[in-house]
């Protein structure tokens, strides 16, 4: 194994289980390692530190242990076991409410570089670095070990996500099938609502897995309200309003992929069409052109608007203007359940972009919650930039 010494006095992170080495932080490389091979970190006095997988970059290791043998033969299973008794703790293994859930979340997981996401016995794998994407076999397996029986696809997307590198066959397909598995679209249950899953043409895993308990909040604000659901997707959200006693609810989303799926998520729930429309539009040109308190809940829960540091001062204008006009064409009285999932934006400086929007508009606003993600999206107390869903509730007089 490749062993990695730090320079002196940059071995502070690691002995705090922070699982990134940065390559700043390397001073000698005594091996040849490929992109994706395990190596070993040491100190500059030659204390080993930590393994992982190396790459070429910024972060040149993601940390897979502090102490044990990312080689050995059960660590992969040991692993992916350590994830499954965190989800079953937090009740979403056993639930005859909820069939879908995240098993894996990177860093989270103490994985960094791999999601998984679980739709009622098919597990949907993402590998973000080469090592992980290389490991894709040995996960595989494990998979098969950890949920036995219950286990009837392993699907790989790691095309979007696999950093691209020349020898890497970066062609989405199953991984693993139970002979009885029929490939294709699912329907799963949240907390007791049908949506339709499709991982082969959605984005990222067929679902937004990380919004389930702020939509469970929708759905406990939604009675007697008229609903609009900016960035809808595949209408998570307005199918918890609806199920909450809406009176009407407008779904917007410039996917027309998308808002195909949205009309059969509401109906496969039995709602009424009346009560629900559809719109394929720009959501933000939407917005702008509906009359000042039409609807008295507004969702905006917008794709990410800055994917990397550079990004971060447009993305908190974008964000202001955004919530600025949210706030103007909210009706008195209303609610808007505002997001972020900008990892570079942290919580406190998305929460300054939306109080600049309430004071632009001259309007009282307060907060009632603040929201995040659920606990199978889960954050390393070491690796806090794993916070990256965050959201306000808003009350608009």
């Amino acid at each position: 194994m490749t062993k990695i010494y730090l320079k002196k006095g940059r071995d502070e992170s690691v002995r705090r289980f922070h699982p990134w080495i940065f390559s700043g932080a390397v001073a000698q490389v005594a091996g040849t390692p490929n992109e994706g091979d395990i190596v070993a970190v040491y100190s500059a006095e030659g204390e080993y530190l930590a393994s992982g997988h190396w790459q070429i970059g910024s972060i040149a290791v993601r940390i897979l242990s502090f102490s044990g043998d990312p080689l050995s033969s059960s660590f992969w299973e040991e692993a992916l076991r350590a994830a499954f008794d965190a989800r079953r703790a937090a009740r979403l293994t056993d639930s005859a409410l909820t069939n879908c859930y995240r098993l894996v979340h990177g860093e989270g997981d103490g994985l960094p570089g791999l999601i998984i996401d679980y739709y009622d016995g098919v597990c949907v794998l993402q590998a973000h670095s080469v090592g992980m994407f290389r490991a894709k076999k040995q996960i595989c397996a494990a998979l098969q070990s950890v949920y036995g029986g219950a286990l009837k696809a392993v699907y790989d997307k790691s095309s979007g996500t696999a950093p691209f590198k020349a020898g890497l066959d970066l062609v989405d397909g199953y991984l693993w099938t139970a002979d009885s598995f029929d490939a294709g679209e699912m329907t799963v249950l949240e907390n007791g609502h049908k949506f339709l899953v499709n991982w082969t043409e959605g984005q990222k895993t067929g679902f937004f897995l990380d919004q389930r308990e702020n939509r469970a909040l929708v759905e406990r604000y939604a009675c007697g309200r008229n609903v609009l659901n900016l960035f809808c997707y595949t209408g998570g959200f307005s199918v918890y309003a609806l199920g909450g006693g809406a009176i009407h609810v407008d779904s917007v989303d410039s996917s027309a992929k998308a808002m195909a799926m949205v009309d059969r998520n509401i109906s496969l729930n039995g709602f009424a069409p009346g009560m629900h429309t559809s719109s394929c539009a720009d959501a933000i040109e939407f917005l702008s052109s509906v009359e000042d308190g039409k609807y008295d809940l507004l969702i905006v829960d917008p794709p990410a608007f800055a994917k990397h540091r550079g990004a971060l001062k447009n993305a908190l204008r974008a964000y202001q203007r955004l919530n600025a006009r949210a706030i103007e064409k909210v009706a008195s009285g209303g609610l808007i359940f505002t997001f972020s999932c900008s990892q570079v934006v942290d919580k406190e400086a998305f929460a300054l972009a939306v109080f600049s929007a309430a004071a632009q508009t001259g309007r009282r606003v307060r907060i009632l919650d603040r929201l995040c993600q659920p606990a199978d999206h889960a954050v390393n107390i070491y690796h806090p930039e794993g916070e990256y869903l965050k959201g306000l509730l808003l009350y608009v007089e």
